[in-house]
């Protein structure tokens, strides 16, 4: 499965990211990421998920619902089509990047609520010392 990197600008939290696209799901029936060109890799994406970067971390991640071309004021723009609410990953550090980059499945960070225990009731502090530790 491939999935895309993409820094959240503007966002200071997941909270803020969710906010975001709740209230573009409010107000036009869908929540969405523009982006200037269409991925050459553009049918492997669907299915996988778009991760966000806040504060050089990866911190979660949409589905990919479709993706389309859609016309805006500034020209054609490729929009991802995906989930509303964002899903909080295993914080994983990445760089900051312009537009998006691929990622594959495998290199992927797990969901914080996931198979091997939930662990999104962490405080974001603690998590980080675990991950120092190599113990999550």
């Amino acid at each position: 499965m491939l999935h895309l990197t993409k820094v959240a600008v503007g966002c200071a939290d997941v909270i803020e990211l969710a906010a975001r696209h709740a209230e573009r799901f409010k107000t036009e029936g869908r929540a969405y990421c523009l982006t200037r060109y269409m991925p050459k890799r553009g049918d492997e994406l669907v299915g996988g998920s778009l991760f966000w970067i806040i504060k050089h971390t990866l911190i979660a991640r949409q589905a990919i619902l479709g993706l389309e071309m859609v016309e805006t004021a500034q020209g054609s723009k490729c929009a991802f089509i995906l989930e509303t609410r964002p899903v909080p990953v295993l914080a994983t550090p990445r760089r900051a990047h312009q537009g998006w980059r691929y990622l594959a499945g495998d290199d992927a960070p797990r969901d914080l609520a996931s198979a091997d225990g939930d662990l999104s009731a962490v405080p974001p502090a603690m998590m980080r010392e675990l991950q120092s530790l190599w113990l999550v």
